[in-house]
């Protein structure tokens, strides 16, 4: 059998990206249904109150839980990868998301149960939390460790691309059931996207099987032992990269949730946009996003990460400008216009962080360095985000260029430390992983 440079197959390399993208597009889908719901139900059916701000804010807040959740599993699941290998890891991860998300459409709510209903989904959205933590690192490096020399950028690219691929699958779960009546939807309606993923479940656990162990922990395995506690090791000699990387990613973390989130109660709640026209723009975004992700990882290959990534920051900086003032007209082609103009210098940063990250520390450590940086910026940036952005919705109603302001600020931190990165060398490339001592 034809093999590649490090052992494996010549096939496993195209078949480690494909189960990365199919994996990581299951967990998204699991964790957009609830971004969505949040935004447009489980206010109402979990924290009923008298004043629908307070109500939105709550549910925000159990939004949030599973981004505070994320370095948890990240750290857990980055030392299982780092010393008995990045496919048992995923196995797990799959199957605690999956548990979680068919258990919120079991939940009763609040009129049926009390305060037991909000406590038991803050439970299994902390499940989802600690599963989508373990799961990022672990497709991203199964997808670039079994790259080929010149194409790890772009292949590291399609764990990424799982993003998009479920908020496409969430939105038109969504968009299905959001056709039903109100008291439907409210009823029975919303449970439906969360039962579905236990056949997509089955799928994914199904493909990974298929995938063999990352051939660069392999042959690290065999030239020596895994590190004992990996994290402490990241902690003592590569503190200050963890911190950089943390902040590339804030603008591909946070605006991938102030677009997809925020806006979508935005734009309902305070513009008083129609529900369905809203998930129907998103939807069409969601395609492009997908599309200029797959092209930002190619693009990167070829000009350098580094360099493409503070391109993406910097034209982020200036793109909410333009989304706010085009959706605001309340007409779809604008709104997708709008939309998709922040969507596109948000996903281009996205994409491509993954391959400068998985460079930038040494194999025996790198599950846990790329989640503790990675889920790190998604408890403060993603969880966040929401949060925020309902807060400066109401101090300034009706006004958009506070969001506007927060919005650039976001990406403004992303291109100090990408400019950090680049000053101290740390440009993904094509050849052998680095070892990242301070």
């Amino acid at each position: 059998m034809q093999t590649n440079a490090h052992g494996a197959s010549a096939r496993q390399p195209g078949r480690a990206a494909f189960a990365a993208f199919i994996g990581t597009t299951i967990e998204w889908y699991d964790f957009y249904i609830y971004a969505t719901a949040s935004a447009l139900v489980f206010g109402k059916l979990f924290f009923p109150s008298g004043e629908p701000f307070y109500s939105t804010l709550a549910s925000f807040g159990t939004f949030a839980v599973g981004f505070f959740a994320r370095p948890f599993g990240g750290l857990v699941f980055g030392h299982l990868g780092d010393r008995i290998g990045r496919k048992k890891a995923l196995v797990a991860t799959l199957a605690i998301m999956g548990v979680g998300t068919v258990g919120i459409g079991f939940l009763p709510t609040y009129a049926t149960a009390g305060a037991l209903a909000p406590t038991l989904l803050v439970l299994l959205r902390v499940a989802q939390g600690i599963a989508i933590g373990g799961e990022w690192g672990g497709a991203v490096l199964m997808a670039g460790e079994h790259a080929p020399q010149g194409k790890r950028t772009f292949l590291a690219s399609f764990a990424q691309l799982g993003s998009p691929a479920g908020l496409i699958f969430a939105l038109l779960a969504f968009r299905t059931v959001g056709h039903l009546p109100r008291e439907a939807l409210l009823d029975w309606g919303w449970r439906v996207p969360f039962m579905a993923s236990a056949l997509l479940l089955l799928v994914g656990v199904f493909i990974r099987a298929r995938v063999a162990e990352s051939p660069e922990f392999t042959a690290f395995s065999k030239r020596q032992k895994p590190v004992r506690l990996p994290i402490v090791d990241v902690l003592r000699n590569a503190w200050l990269t963890v911190l950089l990387c943390l902040g590339a990613n804030v603008i591909g973390v946070a605006g991938a949730w102030f677009v997809n989130t925020f806006m979508l109660n935005f734009t309902t709640e305070t513009l008083g946009l129609d529900r369905a026209l809203v998930l129907d723009c998103l939807f069409v975004v969601a395609f492009i996003q997908l599309f200029t992700q797959l092209a930002s990882g190619w693009i990167a290959q070829r000009v350098g990460a580094a360099r493409f990534l503070a391109w993406a920051a910097s034209l982020a900086m200036l793109s909410p400008y333009p989304m706010f003032v085009l959706v605001s007209t309340g007409r779809p082609v604008a709104i997708v216009i709008g939309i998709a103009i922040a969507v596109m210098c948000m996903s281009s940063s996205y994409a491509v962080m993954a391959g400068l990250m998985t460079d930038a520390f040494d194999v025996g450590v790198r599950y846990s360095a790329i989640s503790l940086s990675y889920q790190s910026c998604a408890a403060l940036a993603g969880g966040l985000t929401p949060l925020i952005g309902t807060v400066l919705a109401h101090a300034w109603p009706g006004q958009w260029w506070p969001l506007a302001l927060f919005y650039s600020s976001l990406a403004a931190v992303s291109l100090v430390c990408l400019l950090g990165l680049q000053r101290r060398g740390l440009h993904a490339r094509a050849a052998a992983p680095i070892a990242v001592a301070e």
